[in-house]
């Protein structure tokens, strides 16, 4: 059976698309939001007989994909070619408001995620949900591939933790697709919504290559700095680099990738995480590299770097553990050079928080950073931390697993 996207579903189906005849439609997307020959989504709806375009929404970095870095908003605006109006949600407000609500009957959700919790489109679409719980106004969520595939990885967010980047108490690499999750969200947050799903056609998460990415997909960046199928896979590790001072290598033609920073020995770091845990190390590559940030981090200074090379024939999906890896890097930095300063503080703000360490709101708590920081834990000791929660996880996610 060939792939289709839910948003390609809905298009070549009338029968599909007939409930939402007469309704004013909004839809939620932004540049990856395409069909198989790259139109975007707002003009193939657009197009179509039936749907009554009201209004778009774009989320974080914004429906074009025109703002590079995060704590960047985007403000409304006016669609030039369909002329209605674009509300952003990564802008005066995160939280649909009441007069964007207003402005359509049913939304139509056609985000491209990363399958990470801290990825921001997840709680965009918990926002939605939440918003239109007991207004009778319908959610669509029109499904795309979670290009991490299925595995499940890292700490759970806990019970006071919750912000932009953290939705709920779900692991960092949780495994499932936007569709598959907004259902997990409307029975956890107890929501009055009627959320329909436009499940994918022919996806299998388990095949290779691609592992959750169609075999000859095109890849279209959701943010500017997801540039591919390696960073997909990388993120969940590598999105931690945020709370810290070393370069994620925003700036370079690799973002989030690879880290690194002018005053560390790359060499050196993978020499300590190969000593430290070399099974947390399978299913990839690591290659010591140079690099210079033409902009964020570091800017114009060359920096030692490590490059995750999480593809090729050394990959091996089941294996690979980039949010264990990325610890690893850390402690392995922590026991080479003691006091190193390697977490940025509570004066920078991360995604709308205040006296609160990044590093600690990406994990959803304190207890990555004080593993980190703790000259006595061991890889053994964050594994008893973090492999409940994995389990809980598993277990709780499958009864919404839809492929």
């Amino acid at each position: 059976m060939s792939f289709r996207t839910g948003l390609d579903r809905l298009i070549a189906d009338a029968e599909l698309r007939r409930p939402l005849a007469g309704k004013r439609v909004c839809l939620l997307a932004h540049p990856a939001s395409v069909t198989a020959d790259l139109t975007h989504a707002l003009d193939a709806l657009a197009d179509l007989d039936g749907i009554r375009l009201s209004a778009a929404m774009g989320p974080q970095h914004g429906l074009r994909g025109d703002k590079q870095d995060n704590m960047m908003e985007s403000p409304d605006f006016t669609d030039p070619v369909h002329g209605v109006p674009v509300f952003s949600l990564y802008g005066d407000v995160r939280r649909p408001t009441d007069r964007m609500m207003d402005a359509a009957d049913s939304f139509l959700v056609d985000l491209q995620d990363l399958g990470c919790r801290i990825y921001t489109f997840v709680t965009s679409l918990l926002y939605l949900l939440e918003a239109a719980s007991g207004t009778g106004k319908t959610v669509w969520v029109l499904d795309r591939p979670n290009p991490a595939g299925r595995p499940i990885e890292g700490l759970a967010l806990r019970t006071g933790w919750e912000s932009f980047v953290g939705a709920g108490p779900i692991p960092m690499r949780h495994g499932l697709t936007l569709g598959e999750l907004g259902h997990w969200f409307i029975d956890h947050f107890r929501l009055d919504v009627d959320c329909r799903v436009i499940a994918m056609e022919g996806y299998d998460p388990a095949m290779g290559p691609g592992f959750g990415w169609p075999e000859r997909r095109v890849w279209v960046n959701p943010s500017p700095n997801a540039p591919n199928l390696n960073m997909a896979r990388c993120y969940a590790g590598t999105v931690m680099l945020e709370g810290a001072t070393l370069s994620e290598a925003r700036g370079t033609t690799r973002p989030l990738e690879l880290f690194g920073a002018p005053d560390i020995d790359a060499r050196a770091i993978i020499a300590e995480m190969k000593a430290l845990a070399p099974h947390w190390l399978r299913g990839c590559t690591l290659r010591d590299c140079w690099f210079e940030p033409t902009f964020h981090k570091h800017q114009k200074t060359l920096c030692a770097g490590v490059h995750i090379h999480a593809d090729g024939p050394n990959y091996d999906h089941e294996a690979f553990r980039p949010w264990r890896l990325q610890a690893l890097a850390f402690k392995a930095i922590r026991r080479l050079w003691p006091d190193y300063p390697l977490w940025r503080g509570k004066d920078f703000k991360y995604e709308y928080t205040d006296d609160v360490l990044a590093i600690d709101v990406i994990n959803g708590s304190p207890l990555l950073r004080e593993w980190v920081d703790d000259a006595g834990a061991t890889p053994d000791d964050l594994d008893a931390l973090t492999v409940p929660d994995e389990a809980s996880w598993a277990e709780e996610r499958a009864p919404y697993l839809l492929y």
